[in-house]
């Protein structure tokens, strides 16, 4: 099966190491790697590695391709992961 492709946007931000700024996009395509800090990446790293693969993930009464996730440290940056190129 094809890995899907799979964009993050960083919906918010106020990271205190200055990474990533509102509306930073990242596609991720072959690779699995994104330019994100490890906090950030080990926080939604399990839910991009679900979707890249076809999974459907719980959104309250839901199932979509998409979530949405904070950083762990107070919350400072938001980000949304979906699929992309679906036929």
């Amino acid at each position: 099966m094809e890995q899907k492709n799979i964009k993050l946007t960083i919906m918010k931000s106020k990271c205190r190491s200055g990474y990533f700024k509102e509306g930073d996009v990242f596609i991720l395509k072959d690779d699995i790697c994104p330019p994100l800090c490890a906090e950030l990446w080990n926080n939604i790293y399990h839910y991009v590695f679900a979707l890249q693969n076809g999974a459907m993930l719980d959104c309250g009464n839901t199932r979509e391709k998409f979530f949405d996730a904070k950083c762990p440290d107070e919350e400072r940056v938001w980000i949304h992961g979906e699929v992309i190129d679906e036929d």
